[in-house]
């Protein structure tokens, strides 16, 4: 009999996440023998859907699978808000090795007990930096102003609030023609996603603010899971370690590819130096003592 499994993203073939289902997929057929019917659409985006709706076609079951930021599960998942404290999470093999240990291990625990869904893995979506049109940005108040784009999270809008600036939601789908209209001043991303989307032909300023670690969840349908065979679920998890060890090292080469390419385009890209890195911790101290002050004690715990 063969399986059939259903995955979609929002991203082009360029994205570190749409190259990562590639490797997973093309993992998956290797170990079945090629018994499974994989369906793979990377950007739902192509035909007019939100990139959130796959928030809702994977938790419903129209899809099986899908790549989703940690962040817009926040408001649900108390664990996912340990991910929107700002500056916590600022250095890659830190992250990593806390999400592959008991940290991870509680935030999978957490958004099975809270949603619909099964985390299969924890991607790298990217050390977040801010880009805009109006000036550089090198200290915190430079940021008095800015009307930014950003992820639908208490945790994420509170940090830009506390910089003076005013945070907006927008979808994935409608950001760029957001940035095209002037409808935002800023925008905050990996640098992998200013190249992808084209952001740096609007804000010819980026600062390496770091200020979060975007973590992406893999993200399964729970009913689906649990109702696979056992050793296709075993497939499904080796051919994902391959794909998650690929998906983190294309996220570190992309971090410096696309910092050459867009200085290449003229992008004024600015780092922080500690006194200035100091400076924007010291403005959102308050609302990142407030985030881990709420956080479920276990997984406050492993934030020491």
């Amino acid at each position: 009999m063969t399986l059939r499994i259903r995955a979609a993203g929002y991203q082009g073939e360029r994205s570190v996440h749409t190259r990562a289902m590639r490797v997973l997929l093309h993992g998956l057929q290797e170990r079945t023998g090629g018994s499974v019917a994989a369906e793979f659409e990377p950007n739902v985006a192509a035909r007019s859907r939100k990139a959130a709706d796959l928030l809702g076609m994977v938790e419903h079951g129209e899809l099986d699978l899908c790549y989703f930021s940690s962040s817009y599960l926040a408001a649900r998942v108390p664990a996912l808000v340990a991910l929107d404290v700002p500056f916590l999470f600022e250095h890659r093999n830190d992250t990593r090795a806390r999400l592959t240990g008991a940290l991870g291990a509680l935030i999978r625990r957490d958004v099975a007990a809270h949603t619909g869904y099964e985390v299969l893995a924890l991607w790298d979506n990217g050390l977040r930096h801010i880009s805009n049109a109006r000036r550089q940005i090198r200290t915190p108040e430079d940021c008095a102003g800015l009307r930014i784009r950003t992820l639908p999270s208490e945790g994420y809008h509170a940090t830009f609030r506390a910089l003076g600036m005013t945070p907006v939601t927008i979808d994935v789908a409608d950001m760029m023609r957001a940035i095209e209209a002037g409808e935002v001043d800023a925008q905050e991303n990996p640098l992998t996603n200013v190249q992808l989307f084209g952001i740096q032909k609007h804000h010819p300023f980026v600062t390496l603010t770091g200020h979060f670690h975007g973590i992406a969840l893999v993200l399964c349908n729970a009913a689906a899971w649990a109702g696979w065979p056992a050793e296709f679920r075993a497939a499904l998890s080796e051919a994902l370690e391959e794909a998650t060890q690929a998906q983190w090292r294309f996220s570190v080469e992309d971090d410096v590819s696309c910092r050459a390419a867009l200085e290449g385009e003229g992008v004024r890209i600015a780092d922080l130096d500690p006194g200035a890195r100091a400076a924007f911790r010291s403005a959102v101290s308050r609302v990142a003592g407030r985030l881990r002050s709420a956080l479920p004690a276990d997984v406050a715990a492993q934030l020491d």
